[in-house]
């Protein structure tokens, strides 16, 4: 079950005043935690048998599409800094990682048709599911970022690694178009960091001090409406 280490068990980057508040608040919500992660294994398991045929329709369209994998791996962060790597169904040409930002701006080259397609319903999220099962992330909470963007994270942005990483968040709704607001920058990686991230981390903050089980069931049904629009 989910719980919070102890205080001296944290990386030492997270051992700071600023994250210490945050850690105050978590560690009076014990019973939210064990249900979060309760919540998470059950339904995972049961959504990735439930959409286990659109896996196999989207891993045969995406191969037909264009070269290389069906599944998009890459190194995240998650709870307590601990690398993890992230599920995605492959919406970009092969290793456009290496080609190109760590983030996607609006009329991306690298994007595929297929994955065009895929990306405007947020289906190329959907094999997150198993990292859910895994533990490596949640349903709700801070989308993982790759570690580069982590080390430029403010004392307090680290708060948000005492939970683990999300499919869906505050700030994934409010930041649904985050490849369009990126589209046209000189500068991706530099706009991302000192413009759009501590945009999200405001949101991703103050849902750390907000976190309840009920809030996490409300951020789902909203996503859900988000994608719906």
């Amino acid at each position: 079950m989910m719980k919070l280490k102890a205080w001296e068990s944290l990386p030492q980057y997270m051992q700071n005043d600023a994250v210490r508040e945050y850690y105050g608040i978590l560690t009076k919500r014990t019973s939210s935690l064990v249900i979060k992660r309760l919540f998470d294994i059950v339904v995972s398991a049961i959504m990735l048998i439930v959409v286990s045929p659109v896996f196999l329709i989207l891993a045969v369209w995406i191969k037909l599409d264009s070269q290389g994998p069906v599944f998009f791996r890459q190194a995240r962060i998650t709870q307590y800094g601990r690398v993890f790597r992230i599920f995605k169904f492959r919406t970009m040409v092969n290793n456009a990682d290496k080609i190109g930002s760590q983030v996607t701006v609006g009329n991306d080259s690298r994007i595929t048709k297929v994955g065009a397609k895929i990306r405007k319903l947020r289906l190329d999220e959907l094999p997150q599911l198993i990292n859910v099962l895994l533990g490596d992330m949640s349903f709700v909470g801070t989308r993982p970022e790759v570690k580069k963007y982590v080390d430029a994270y403010t004392d307090e942005m680290y708060a948000t690694l005492l939970l683990p990483a999300g499919i869906t968040s505050e700030a994934s709704i409010r930041y649904k178009d985050e490849d369009e607001l990126l589209a046209g920058a000189e500068n991706v990686d530099k706009v991302y960091v000192e413009q759009v991230l501590p945009g999200k981390m405001k949101h991703n903050l103050e849902a750390v001090k907000k976190f309840s089980f009920v809030g996490d069931i409300i951020t789902m049904f909203r996503t859900v409406i988000a994608v719906l629009r």
